[in-house]
């Protein structure tokens, strides 16, 4: 059994190198700001738009939108053709601050296409930033789903490795921007589907993936066999991600509930 947990990791830490490797070649098309699309020409003026909600992807820390492009790729195979992403600059000193950008952007694609609400899928601190959008700055009236890929909601230990950069602080267990999202969000109106992987070597614990709330409707989604960096370019993930997109009804487990079943990757 041991052996064979051994294997598994050193096969999730291979991937994470390779993925890693092929990152780096991609992250300079990434770092300018994407064209913004145009409105789509079946869109009503003046009045609510038709088709799909518009889907926007939010990258982790030091990262950019390049890591979404296998992502984006499969959404768009899929049938999500709204499909925008939101680079933050590396510079931001506070989550808050990174948020407030997340909201003109969502008030801009809203007004643009039409759609009263949008979807969000954030990596790792871009998942924090859209749900302190969501809870703390009214983003629950304008996210219908928010989905997070290996977000660290009860803060990392990791991050006490590099705690010089004032986010990475904000990541730390304790923080006064965690405090502050695990306090009450009665009425929030967001649905959150919280994907959290076994292997995942950047939120430490693993656990601290799980978003557990009991005031929000949430999804907790363990997957096995991959580590952080895989969670965004993953085939067995994306088809996570388009299920939970999806998905209309809000009857998935709340709180503390466990997951009805993991995905297993390995």
């Amino acid at each position: 059994m041991e052996f064979a947990k051994v294997t598994t990791l050193m096969k999730a830490t291979a991937l994470e190198l390779a993925i890693l490797t092929g990152h780096l070649a991609l992250y300079p098309t990434g770092i300018a700001a994407e064209r913004l699309a145009p409105a789509p020409p079946d869109a009503p003026a003046g009045g609510p738009a038709r088709g799909r909600r518009p889907v926007l992807l939010l990258h982790g820390f030091v990262d950019n939108r390049s890591v979404f492009v296998l992502l984006r790729r499969s959404l768009a195979r899929h049938g999500r053709n709204g499909i925008e992403s939101l680079n933050y600059s590396p510079l931001t000193c506070d989550l808050r601050a990174a948020a407030e950008l997340l909201g003109r952007r969502v008030d801009e694609i809203r007004a643009r296409t039409g759609h009263a609400e949008v979807d969000i899928v954030g990596h790792s601190l871009g998942g924090l930033i859209a749900r302190y959008y969501v809870q703390c700055l009214g983003g629950d009236a304008r996210v219908r789903t928010l989905v997070m890929l290996g977000t660290p909601h009860a803060g990392t230990t990791m991050a006490r490795l590099a705690a010089a950069h004032p986010l990475v602080r904000q990541m730390r267990p304790g923080s006064e921007v965690l405090r502050e999202l695990a306090g009450p969000a009665r009425g929030c109106r967001t649905r959150f589907v919280s994907f959290w992987s076994d292997l995942d070597q950047v939120m430490v614990p693993v656990e601290t993936a799980r978003l557990d709330h009991p005031d929000l409707v949430v999804h907790n989604v363990r997957v096995s066999g991959i580590g952080h960096l895989a969670l965004p370019v993953h085939p067995t993930v994306a088809a996570g991600v388009r299920e939970a997109l999806d998905a209309e009804a809000p009857g998935v487990p709340t709180g503390r509930g466990e997951e009805p079943g993991a995905s297993s990757v390995a």
